[in-house]
């Protein structure tokens, strides 16, 4: 939660404690980084027009945008992403200005790799893992 709120996040919920689809509270937009809130359970946290963004989002999440668009002010944002030059330009002024600061947990080398993936697969890990190419061969 230090980490999140570090980041500039207002308001943190722990998810080990509270169950946010049932704290009454509604929001302009839910983020799902880890696939454990399909619309089916975060729709009454959502506010009029809000939207939910699925990280991780599956087959049967992805089939139903068109239904939840068409019955509702709530929208559900998930699917692959256009890669657009111009936003990586965007991502490198802010973290020039210093308004972009990944947070970085580990890093591995590129023979390491199979670690890493066993790291990220705990599902503990607190930020980006890292693979270092040595192009220098």
């Amino acid at each position: 939660m230090d980490l999140v709120k570090s980041l500039g996040a207002r308001h943190v919920i722990d998810y080990t404690q509270e169950d946010f689809t049932r704290n009454g509270e509604t929001y302009d937009l839910i983020v799902d980084t880890v696939g454990t809130a399909p619309f089916s359970r975060c729709k009454n946290s959502l506010k009029e027009k809000g939207r939910l963004l699925l990280v991780l989002a599956g087959l049967p999440e992805m089939l139903a945008i068109p239904w939840v668009s068409i019955t509702s002010s709530k929208k559900v944002i998930a699917g692959p992403a256009e890669e657009r030059s111009e936003d990586l330009r965007f991502l490198a002024e802010l973290a020039e200005a210093g308004d972009f600061k990944p947070v970085i947990d580990r890093c591995y080398r590129l023979e390491q790799i199979a670690e890493a993936h066993s790291y990220v697969d705990t599902g503990r890990k607190r930020g980006n893992v890292i693979i270092a190419v040595d192009h220098r061969r």
